[in-house]
């Protein structure tokens, strides 16, 4: 069966059951949330969340649990080099897996980490450690840290499937360790999946190993092949294309792997900041397996 979904809000008095209700709305199977806002470290209590109606709501509706995916906030850095905040971080992310956990919750999302100056290979080791805390820090749980692979803009860890192996190897517990494959950031990355779909799979199975993939975030680029810019687009509507964004949903081998949409909202032609949610559009679009060119105007028109 085909995982298709993508982030919602979550906020509000609804808060997941909220985040549910958005999903269902945009024929969402899967979904991805963050737990607060992803501008800040404040978190209501997880009592807050309304966890166990919202699972019951996604039961019913055919969405199993373990296909909402919790993402971390950008915030936070493991990769930095100053023992306060890499301290702070591990806090914070062990909260985050905490609040996972009890909400019922299976995987978290988080982005490695930057170097800030200190090189690459130093940032790794950081990552790595501050990763085998927060695993350590949470041994009661199951749920499972899926490094996102990234662009390379700045001095992002992670923009290599080697770097990503890398950090995979120097975590002590293998069952809480993942990947999530991000399309818009490996080709942004450099990695032609265009046109070298098959070789760029291949090559993260060899590097890394296609057991490790949990997510896949399916998202168009605005930019060429390594530009290293991380800049999404709508399905279809971008560098890498339609067709090839459907290879990675349809793939067989990832049938079983939640596929969540991280594209842009479409901006309203007349009323200025005012923009809307194409998901609903877009899964409609990937589920017909035909490139809709007059999506953007639906989603204004279908607001």
């Amino acid at each position: 069966m085909l995982k298709i979904g993508c982030h919602v809000g979550n906020s509000g008095d609804l808060m997941l059951l909220g985040s549910v209700k958005e999903a269902l709305s945009y024929n969402a199977n899967c979904f991805m949330i963050y737990l607060g806002a992803p501008q800040n470290t404040f978190r209501k209590p997880v009592s807050s969340q309304r966890a166990h109606e919202a699972l019951e709501l996604a039961t019913s509706n055919g969405i199993n649990p373990s296909d909402i995916i919790v993402h971390a906030p950008y915030i936070v850095n493991l990769g930095q080099s100053d023992p306060d905040k890499f301290d702070f971080a591990i806090r914070f992310l062990t909260q985050e897996v905490e609040q996972a956990t009890r909400c019922g919750l299976k995987q978290i999302v988080l982005h490695p980490g930057a170097h800030v100056g200190m090189g690459a290979e130093y940032a790794l080791r950081r990552i790595a450690c501050g990763i085998n805390q927060i695993i350590e820090n949470t041994k009661y749980s199951s749920v499972v840290i899926l490094l996102e692979t990234m662009a390379g803009k700045g001095t992002e860890c992670g923009k290599t499937f080697e770097e990503i192996a890398t950090l995979i190897s120097m975590v002590d517990d293998k069952k809480r360790i993942g990947v999530c494959l991000d399309t818009c950031h490996i080709h942004d990355g450099g990695y032609d999946i265009v046109n070298d779909y098959e070789g760029v799979i291949k090559n993260f199975d060899e590097i890394i190993g296609l057991k490790y993939l949990g997510a896949i975030h399916v998202n168009d680029s605005k930019n060429p092949c390594g530009a290293h810019k991380d800049r999404h687009e709508n399905i279809g509507f971008g560098y890498i294309g339609f067709d090839t964004l459907m290879k990675f949903v349809y793939d067989e081998r990832f049938s079983n792997i939640p596929k969540i949409l991280e594209t842009p909202y479409v901006d309203d032609p007349v009323v200025a900041k005012l923009s809307y949610p194409p998901y609903k559009q877009e899964i409609d679009m990937i589920r017909k397996k035909e490139f809709d060119k007059v999506l953007k105007q639906r989603v204004i028109v279908e607001k």
